[in-house]
Parts: C-alpha cells; sequence; structure tokens
C-alpha cells in the first residue's frame, strides 16, 4: 500500500483467537497486522485491477469476468482510474483476443474519464483477423459502424462497452 500520514485510529474487539490469526495471516503475507487489515478492507485499485484481469484470464467463459472488469472500470473516479491502469497486469493474458479485449476497455474508459492511456495498452498488437460479438453474419455491419473506436482500432467488434451493459 501507499505510504500516507495516518492521523486516525481504529479499533475494533476480537477475540485472541482472532487476534492470532489475523497476526498469522498478516506475517504470511509479510505485513503487518495494520497494513493486512487496511489491505484486506480497503485494497488499493491497481490491486483490484489486476485481479479482475487474472479472472478473466482464469475464467473458463470470460463474459461473467469481463462483465464484472467493465463494472469496476465504471465504477472508479478519473483518479482512481489513472491509478489502477498505471502498470500493467501481470501477467497479461496470452489470448491475444482477451488481452485485446481488456486493453481496448482500459483504453476506453481512460477516454471516457479522461485520463492519459496507459502506455502498456499500446504493446499489446492488435488482432490480425476480426473477432465478432455475434455469429450472425446481419450484425455485423451494425457491429463494424457501432463498436467504440478502440475496440475497431484493435479489431474487436462488440455493441457494449465500459459502462454499458446489454
Amino acid at each position: 500500500m501507499k505510504s500516507t500520514t495516518k492521523s486516525a485510529q481504529l479499533q475494533i474487539r476480537v477475540s485472541p483467537a482472532q487476534k492470532a490469526r489475523i497476526a498469522q495471516r498478516a506475517a504470511a503475507a509479510g505485513l503487518d497486522m495494520s497494513s493486512y487489515v487496511l489491505a484486506r478492507l480497503l485494497p488499493e485499485a491497481g490491486t483490484r485491477f489486476a485481479g479482475c484481469v487474472r479472472d478473466c484470464d482464469a475464467s473458463t467463459d470470460s463474459r461473467y469476468a469481463l462483465a464484472a472488469f467493465n463494472a469496476f472500470l465504471a465504477s472508479l473516479s478519473p483518479a482512481e482510474l489513472a491509478d489502477a491502469v498505471a502498470s500493467a497486469p501481470e501477467p497479461i493474458p496470452e489470448d491475444p483476443v482477451l488481452a485485446n479485449r481488456i486493453a481496448a476497455m482500459v483504453e476506453r474508459a481512460c477516454h471516457l474519464r479522461g485520463c492519459a492511456v496507459p502506455g502498456w495498452v499500446a504493446r499489446i498488437p492488435p488482432l490480425k483477423v476480426p473477432v465478432f460479438d455475434s455469429e450472425l453474419p446481419s450484425l455485423r455491419l451494425y457491429l463494424l459502424s457501432h463498436s467504440p473506436a478502440p475496440f475497431r482500432r484493435r479489431n474487436l467488434f462488440v455493441d457494449a462497452s465500459v459502462g454499458d451493459q446489454v
């Protein structure tokens, strides 16, 4: 966590067994108890961002994880978004379609919030073959013309983006 001046105190009552478990978990995480509890209760936006990307990568059906990622990006203020996406997620998904979806979502969110797009987004090469979110040929023209620019540049043709739900 970032070092900040602490000027207030919070006390909670726990049993000796609970305190011992918290101390044990904090030690395992390499943190003191206060830092451990704060990190669990108020996770930094960057940590949450990396967790969302890992969830997308680990999911067998990434639609739900991408929807959660979308909701996370949409919930951030401009300052929180800039902080969250400043560093590339480690690791960036190996699946080029997923990596491009994540990059396009981050780029779109940055444009919507007036933030600078992080440099790592440009290092993800766009897809060589177009990917459409629908198998229906009749929808392709619609998707070609209505996909947000960050998605089109990456050869992704979608109907909804950051802040939108279908």
